[in-house]
């Protein structure tokens, strides 16, 4: 019985500063964007003759819009996917991430992260400095391709980025 008191004293304790938080706001990837961006995405590699798959995620690193261009491979799905979910997840562009990973012993361990994938392709889509979702490319022949795809496709949506 003792226990029970001691459980009900430590929970109401947490009551004062539970009722002064405030509510948190945060501005998240729409559908419509989201389905635009990929499009614009894979409509730029497109006119470099790449034939991709552009994934783009919320906040979250959850799956918003998906768009596989005709003749891209199966393995581009996935790995688009893994790009949008790494660059949403840390806030920076995979190619930064891959680049931080070589040059820093400890950051290396990031690639052992569920989901990353530190290949450069995904790019985080931002409102002024808040990162809302990712765009990731996966197919071009190099990440340097899909990344400039991606940034390509993020040009295109920026008016509506607000």
């Amino acid at each position: 019985m003792s226990t029970i008191r001691l459980a009900a004293a430590a929970a109401l304790a947490l009551v004062p500063a539970v009722a002064g938080a405030q509510v948190l706001q945060e501005r998240n990837m729409p559908l419509a964007i989201a389905q635009e961006l990929a499009q614009a995405t894979v409509e730029a590699c497109a006119a470099k003759n790449f034939n991709v798959t552009a994934t783009v995620v919320d906040r979250a690193g959850l799956v918003r819009a998906v768009l596989r261009a005709d003749r891209a491979g199966p393995h581009t799905v996935e790995a688009s996917r893994a790009k949008a979910f790494t660059s949403a997840s840390a806030r920076n562009s995979t190619s930064a991430i891959a680049e931080g990973a070589e040059k820093n012993p400890a950051a290396r361990h990031l690639a052992s992260i569920d989901g990353f994938l530190l290949l450069g392709g995904g790019v985080p889509v931002k409102v002024g400095d808040e990162v809302i979702g990712a765009v990731g490319v996966g197919g071009a022949p190099g990440g340097h391709l899909d990344e400039e795809c991606a940034n390509a496709g993020i040009e295109k949506v920026k008016s509506k980025l607000r």
